[in-house]
């Protein structure tokens, strides 16, 4: 118990600078930016406190659209529950049951969420490029298209184009975590399952995913504060274009700041989305799904 004790001490000794220097950057940051959304500043010229004004300007007078992009923000963060969450939880239940090559499928899986989403971005522009791009060419040879499409220039399309993407980038990062699960319960029970002549759809149904709730729960909140500060992989396919289509919250911010100096403006939009991803944690870590031991 001693040796425990202070082993822990030690572990504690040798993260706290870190911890400390972690908390110091964050905390700090967090603080300016909020003092700086509490101002109307271009970066240059002298603060002008105004209070409130720029989160009026958020919600109360819409400017710059900020209300589409956060609708646009909460589709992507409802579409990750969907298009990431359940094709991975059936990927991972498939994989961690034992077939041919599983280490292979696994690392294949994966490989999206170790590219930077810079390359993926380009990857995916060209195969959406009306001239030369893949998604037209395979279109028109199966019949499916009469000719060529602007995938990220129509407004109409744009927008579920860009989504994909996304979601496809992260699937296997969600089916790395609930394989990790999958893979902690004891085999004895999958041999009792067989005994008792369950099939593995009613296995994976009714016993791998309530053994497995607090690991989904993780990837919930994952895929969704990922969704709701997303703005990498959307602004070199779109820049949230055309015409704002596929603005969500963050490339709204970044423009506002960095294209048109309103930082005061564009602080209070990032305040805002710290607030929404604490939020989001909070009410899904308030879930508490039922547990099962084993």
């Amino acid at each position: 118990m001693n040796k425990m004790l202070s082993n822990k001490k030690a572990i504690l000794l040798f993260i706290l600078p870190s911890l400390l220097i972690f908390l110091f950057v964050v905390i700090t940051s967090i603080g300016m930016s909020f003092y700086y959304s509490l101002t109307q500043w271009d970066g240059i010229t002298e603060k002008i406190f105004v209070g409130l004004s720029n989160y009026k300007s958020l919600f109360i007078h819409n400017t710059d659209g900020f209300v589409a992009a956060l609708k646009n923000s909460f589709l992507l963060a409802g579409l990750s529950i969907i298009g990431e969450l359940i094709p991975a939880t059936a990927l991972a239940i498939i994989l961690a049951r034992g077939i041919k090559w599983e280490g292979f499928f696994r690392t294949v899986f994966f490989v999206p969420v170790l590219l930077s989403s810079v390359v993926l971005g380009q990857l995916w522009g060209m195969i959406y490029n009306p001239t030369y791009g893949m998604l037209n060419s395979i279109g028109m040879k199966l019949g499916f298209l009469d000719k060529a499409v602007a995938w990220l220039g129509n407004p109409k399309t744009a927008l579920l184009c860009t989504f994909v993407v996304v979601i496809w980038q992260y699937i296997g990062y969600h089916m790395l975590l609930i394989y990790s699960g999958v893979k902690r319960i004891p085999q004895d029970i999958f041999e009792a399952t067989e005994i008792d002549g369950a099939t593995r759809f009613q296995t994976a149904v009714q016993i791998i995913i309530p053994l497995i709730l607090p690991t989904i729960k993780t990837s919930l909140v994952l895929a969704v504060i990922g969704s709701l500060k997303m703005f990498d992989l959307i602004y070199v396919l779109t820049g949230g274009g055309p015409n704002h289509a596929t603005e969500v919250a963050s490339t709204l911010m970044y423009t506002s700041i960095f294209k048109k100096n309103l930082y005061g403006y564009g602080s209070s939009m990032a305040i805002f989305i710290v607030i929404e991803c604490l939020a989001f944690t909070i009410l899904i870590n308030l879930w508490k799904p039922k547990q099962y031991t084993y």
